[in-house]
């Protein structure tokens, strides 16, 4: 759709008009309105393999709970939800971006093209390093809140596997990203449908994968005092280098001062949901959640991510960071004006919340047939799960308005602050959800 700009200047000299100019830019990168059967069909696929990456990710889980560094060391628990949250706040709103750049052309040319992948790629390491960093003192903490002390060989162990996962995941699904925002638009299909949920898929599966084998190999040399120091120290030296590739692009730069606050508070919030795990994974009357929650975490932040970052493209497209279009400037609609009204945000909201309920129920079934009767799938278990996951994404969605409403009418870029608060949110509510699911099956 070719997207017509009218920009009117007039010259003044006190109260009297002395001229005006106007320049007349027809754009062909302008927001194509969707049908809800086309917003469906490009979603549809990435939300299916995401899930199989999910439920992938969650039969992971269900067997390295048992292996020994995860019985020694409760915390890694407490690190999971954060480390595999870094999809959210760093993978996806990588995605986001790159989609929101693309859509508006800023990616068509070689060499902005270029500027504009390595200085984002830089830009992910240095968070990913740092975040990675933070998650493993904030597990140690609240293992040492939980036991009234913190062994220093653990505490190393933690922080060592921490920052090679992060680093590791970001690294390679940043390329991963990339590869797919490009082709989405050499093909014609829309990155922001398809970017942010190939990003769960792989995200979950690949950091949890690489959480378990690195921690079991730190832990196997934990009596080599100075290797989880080493490893650390390694990849923190390495931030000053990523700094100064990330400091090339002016926005960029400006993530690199302003971006930390959404990153750290959404891992902080993650680690919530990481100490409610900690304590119903071992608990025999919750048998199960190591499977199920990466799925009900992956699938609510998968959705609510595409719609923050479609919502991110809408506005970018047709306003300026500080003034909401016309169609969206009245008050902040309810949580059910946000589902039944007409315009493009919410016709996607619409068909992203119906995609719940035959989502989680394929996902269940592959859960059972993997499983093979380890989990037992009772009508009472699966109602109560998917009403959980009917509720967690149903708020989501409606925070996912207000929020992106809200950052953009105080000049803030949503592509870089909304996804982290949402996807650590959906971690929270979906384990919480889950638990109270289970502790519910156990009274009734």
């Amino acid at each position: 759709m070719v997207v017509t700009h009218l920009a009117l200047e007039l010259s003044f000299q006190g109260k009297k008009l002395r001229g005006f100019s106007c320049r007349l830019t027809r754009s062909a990168h302008g927001y194509l309105p969707e049908s809800s059967w086309t917003v469906a069909a490009q979603i549809l696929l990435p939300y299916l393999v995401s899930g199989l990456g999910m439920v992938a990710a969650g039969l992971v889980m269900d067997a390295v709970q048992h292996w020994e560094v995860f019985k020694e060391i409760s915390e890694v628990f407490i690190l999971v939800p954060a480390l595999v949250g870094l999809k959210g706040n760093l993978e996806m709103t990588l995605a986001s971006r790159l989609s929101t750049a693309a859509n508006t052309g800023q990616m068509d040319g070689a060499q902005q093209q270029w500027r504009m992948v390595s200085c984002n790629l830089a830009l992910i390491q240095v968070q990913a390093t740092v975040v990675g960093f933070l998650a493993a003192v904030a597990a140690v903490a609240l293992g040492g809140l939980i036991r009234g002390r913190v062994d220093i060989i653990q505490a190393s162990v933690l922080c060592a596997s921490s920052v090679t996962t992060a680093f590791i995941a970001a690294l390679s699904l940043g390329l991963v990203m990339v590869a797919v925002i490009i082709g989405s638009r050499k093909v014609g299909i829309n990155p922001d449908n398809v970017a942010t949920p190939i990003a769960a898929s792989l995200g979950d599966l690949i950091t949890l994968s690489l959480l378990a084998g690195v921690s079991s190999l730190f832990f196997c040399y934990r009596d080599t005092w100075y290797l989880p120091l080493a490893v650390c120290g390694f990849f923190l030296l390495l931030i000053p280098a990523w700094v100064m590739i990330a400091r090339r692009s002016p926005p960029i730069s400006e993530v690199l001062k302003s971006g930390w606050q959404p990153v750290i508070l959404a891992m902080s919030i993650s680690s919530i949901g990481g100490l409610i795990l900690d304590k119903t994974v071992s608990n025999p009357n919750f048998e199960g959640m190591a499977v199920f929650t990466p799925v009900i975490n992956g699938v609510g932040g998968n959705l609510v991510a595409i719609q923050a970052s479609r919502m991110s493209t809408y506005l970018h497209c047709w306003s300026v960071p500080g003034a909401l279009p016309f169609i969206m400037s009245e008050n902040c609609p309810g949580p059910f004006a946000n589902l039944c009204s007409s315009d493009v945000n919410s016709k996607s909201a619409r068909v992203l919340l119906l995609l719940v309920v035959p989502g989680h129920l394929l996902f269940l079934y592959i859960i059972h047939l993997l499983q093979g009767g380890h989990n037992a799938m009772t009508p009472t278990f699966i109602v109560c799960y998917l009403c959980a996951a009917q509720l967690q994404v149903g708020i989501l969605l409606y925070v996912a308005t207000v929020l992106v409403r809200w950052l953009w009418r105080r000049g803030l870029d949503p592509d870089n602050f909304s996804i982290p608060y949402l996807t650590a949110l959906g971690d929270l509510l979906g384990t919480g959800f889950l638990a109270l699911s289970f502790r519910l099956i156990v009274m009734f």
